[in-house]
């Protein structure tokens, strides 16, 4: 049994210079949105989801910079493992949105309904507004959290378009509008210590090679989801 922990920060960055030598450009998700009729030859759409760390994403942050490359970043706004407002996290994200990169709405709106007893719609609204406001920035991106309720936030979406909220994309959305997940090559580190892909929405079982393993393929659009959780610079304990 290999003892190698594969997850680190340094291997990660490996494999994004390995992307941008084989020739691959990266977009945000709003990037995507604005320019999916005419992209380059080989696209990533570069998105991180912050489901935990915060202080983690300061890493990938710094990474994405020193490579001259922009990702979207998904912002919680009620999870228990950190505080948005806090002194170190607000710095964070001021840091990430004075880079160029888009900040965008990680949503758990059916949640909040369930256990508040509110409107999904108008929690959706308040969250919005107040991470536009807190930021000085205009969201124009939703991308649906999975958490611990066994509730499924994308379920909001169903008789629901992003375009009713002012935003220009949901991250799953089905639409012409965005229809990414299901016209890409989907690859994502979301099972911690391992990936998992999809080719155009089916899921590819059993594949677990890494989004460098797939980019020397030159798959000519992946949609990349990572979370800064996931890495680590020896080992997933420190």
């Amino acid at each position: 049994m290999s003892s190698d922990f594969h997850f680190t920060f340094a291997g990660l960055e490996r494999q994004y210079r390995a992307a941008l030598d084989l020739g691959y450009e990266f977009l945000t998700c709003h990037d995507y949105a604005a320019r999916k009729r005419a992209l380059p030859a080989l696209t990533v759409v570069n998105r991180v989801d912050i489901d935990v760390s915060v202080r983690k994403a300061e890493r990938l942050l710094a990474i994405f910079d020193r490579l001259r490359i922009k990702a979207s970043f998904f912002v919680r706004l009620h999870a228990s493992e950190y505080n948005t407002f806090s002194f170190e996290n607000y710095r964070i994200l001021k840091a990430i949105r004075d880079s160029g990169h888009e900040i965008g709405y990680h949503s758990e709106v059916i949640d909040q309904a369930v256990i508040w007893h509110e409107d999904a719609a108008e929690c959706l609204m308040r969250d919005i507004d107040v991470l536009n406001r807190m930021l000085g920035i205009s969201v124009r991106g939703i991308a649906s959290h999975g958490g611990m309720t066994g509730l499924n936030n994308l379920d909001f979406w169903r008789d629901r378009s992003p375009a009713d909220f002012g935003m220009a994309y949901e991250a799953y959305d089905k639409t012409d509008a965005f229809g990414l997940f299901d016209s890409s090559f989907y690859i994502s580190d979301s099972e911690w210590t391992r990936w998992k892909c999809y080719d155009r929405g089916t899921l590819c079982a059993g594949d677990r090679r890494s989004f460098e393993e797939h980019a020397r393929i030159k798959r000519p659009l992946v949609y990349l989801l990572i979370h800064p959780d996931t890495y680590y610079d020896g080992h997933c304990y420190e």
